[in-house]
């Protein structure tokens, strides 16, 4: 049970991520409000916390039958770092942090579309079960 939900997290992530760069892509306006909206709240920000641990945990679970699975779990692992270290630090702290990371990241929006497109592609390859071996 907790490998098939695992599974299907790890999926999910791949499909965001696919979502991500296509809309960047294809409507980058909506991108760059999306990247900006996750720390415009306390909640947003709490809430976007908890989906980077439980995808952090997803990978840590799935990883051993996936291929690259040090990469996964490794990956795994950091997320569910950099988010409990986030959780340390009050929400208007990663705001500020965002409002000035993340114009330089969309200045560079086709590099991470075409980036968040590879790595979608890559984590639904390497998460399903027969398609490598």
């Amino acid at each position: 049970m907790i490998d098939t939900l695992a599974l299907i997290t790890v999926l999910l992530a791949g499909c965001y991520l696919l979502a991500l760069g296509s809309v960047a892509l294809l409507k980058p306006e909506h991108a760059k409000r999306f990247l900006l909206g996750f720390v415009a709240s306390a909640y947003l920000h709490y809430f976007e916390l908890l989906l980077r641990i439980t995808v952090g945990l997803a990978f840590v679970v799935r990883a051993p039958v996936m291929m690259f699975a040090e990469v996964y779990i490794a990956f795994g692992w950091v997320l569910i770092g950099t988010s409990a270290m986030l959780c340390c630090i009050p929400w208007q702290q990663h705001h500020r942090f965002a409002q000035w990371s993340v114009p330089h990241a969309l200045r560079r929006l086709t590099f991470v579309a075409i980036s968040s497109l590879a790595l979608g592609i890559l984590i639904i390859i390497c998460a399903l079960p027969g398609v490598w071996h």
